[in-house]
């Protein structure tokens, strides 16, 4: 298979980038062809810079040129859109459309039915936008990036392509990597039969460890939504119980550790890549994930189970496919400090049952979510949409008069 790729990075890395480079490597293993064309958020700066983009957020022509020639390059099997937020647009399925070549976009948010791609809002989620035709209330409220001009653009391009049927016109295949996504699309009117589930995967052989570590952990983006004041909040009941250890950086780091300094049995790690998140979760006796917002899978989890490592979570979004409570860990009230705090003393005071979560833990990563099967799944759904693809009339969604209008 040849695959184009396309993806718009943050200016910070995040678990998109990682996903998008895990699947090229994939994709390179089993002897087929990535290619990928990328763009990146630091190439916008200044007022005149962010009014383009807010432009092209809803059509870039630059974009579609860009993958018009990389198409015309490389003659892909595939394309397979990962972010596309500001910078490429849909326009990229105009020309994958346009050329033939059949397009699979992997849902890494709720981009598609909430203008700031979290349904997060307040410290709370939010649906209040989800199957809107035109998600105005997230605009009146500035939901993506604290700016109601910068909602207004993204507003505009789920709108514009909601009611040109773009979404379920231009995409072959959707890529939800839970049932939860799934379920949202349903109710943003992504046809179902488009949409299919595949979730993350962990590369490599990864080995099991044996949490003598004794510490408890936390890897992820120190954010508001992630739940890190809940997290800090039951560590003031179980510091003396058991360590933490908070890896990890953002926004909202400085004043937390400025918040939680006296709290002993707190170790704030920093960053940390690759081999020693492994490690760490390898020692770890076990995984806490108290995010507020809905996550749309939860990467970190699968690397724990990976390590054998239980893992202890909310009981809302993807989370809650991922986890089986008592069984690979423990689920809580999301919000709830108190919850949280009395399933890790649950877990401390039962060591037999931390024990058999660890071995429950690695063979759920072992039969769902290694490299092998996440291949068979990835193949499964390029096929389905190389199927859909060429029982369509191939046509351009937007007719070549309107297309002409946004070049002038």
């Amino acid at each position: 298979m040849k695959v184009l790729l396309l993806h718009n990075r943050y200016r910070e890395t995040g678990g998109e980038d990682h996903v998008v480079s895990a699947e090229m490597a994939l994709l390179a293993a089993h002897g087929d062809d990535p290619m990928l064309l990328e763009v990146t958020n630091s190439a916008i700066a200044g007022f005149l810079s962010k009014a383009r983009a807010a432009v092209r957020t809803i059509y870039s022509e630059a974009a579609r040129r860009n993958v018009a020639a990389a198409i015309a390059r490389f003659a892909p099997d595939v394309v397979h859109a990962h972010n596309l937020v500001p910078l490429l647009s849909p326009s990229v399925y105009f020309a994958a459309r346009r050329a033939g070549v059949p397009v699979v976009q992997t849902v890494h948010n709720y981009r598609l039915v909430c203008p700031n791609g979290l349904l997060f809002r307040n410290g709370s989620p939010c649906e209040t936008c989800v199957g809107r035709a035109l998600p105005w209330p997230g605009v009146v409220h500035g939901c993506y990036r604290g700016s109601r001009a910068a909602t207004a653009a993204v507003a505009a391009m789920l709108g514009t392509h909601r009611a040109l049927g773009t979404w379920s016109r231009s995409v072959d295949a959707y890529v939800a990597p839970s049932q939860f996504v799934r379920r949202m699309l349903l109710r943003g009117g992504i046809p179902d039969d488009r949409i299919h589930v595949k979730p993350h995967f962990v590369e490599g052989r990864p080995v099991a460890g044996d949490g003598r570590g004794g510490y408890a952990l936390f890897v992820g983006r120190i954010s508001e939504e992630k739940g890190i004041r809940t997290l800090l909040s039951a560590w003031t009941r179980l510091r003396e119980r058991l360590p933490l250890k908070i890896v990890g950086d953002g926004p909202a780091l400085g004043g937390l550790v400025a918040a939680s300094r006296g709290l002993g049995g707190v170790e704030w790690a920093g960053r940390a890549r690759g081999e020693q998140v492994r490690a760490m979760l390898q020692s770890a006796r076990l995984l806490v994930v108290p995010s507020l917002c809905y996550e749309t899978f939860g990467r970190v989890i699968i690397e724990a189970f990976a390590a054998g490592t239980p893992v202890i979570a909310p009981r809302h979004g993807a989370i809650a496919e991922l986890v089986e409570h008592e069984r690979t860990g423990l689920l809580f009230d999301p919000g709830s400090a108190p919850a949280l705090t009395d399933a890790v003393e649950q877990v401390l005071a039962a060591p037999a049952s931390l024990a058999a979560m660890r071995r429950n833990a690695r063979a759920e990563f072992e039969e769902k979510y290694g490299a092998a099967r996440n291949y068979a799944l990835l193949m499964e759904t390029y096929a389905r949409a190389r199927e859909a693809g060429s029982s369509r009339e191939r046509v351009l969604a937007w007719p070549a008069k309107e297309e002409r209008s946004w070049n002038r």
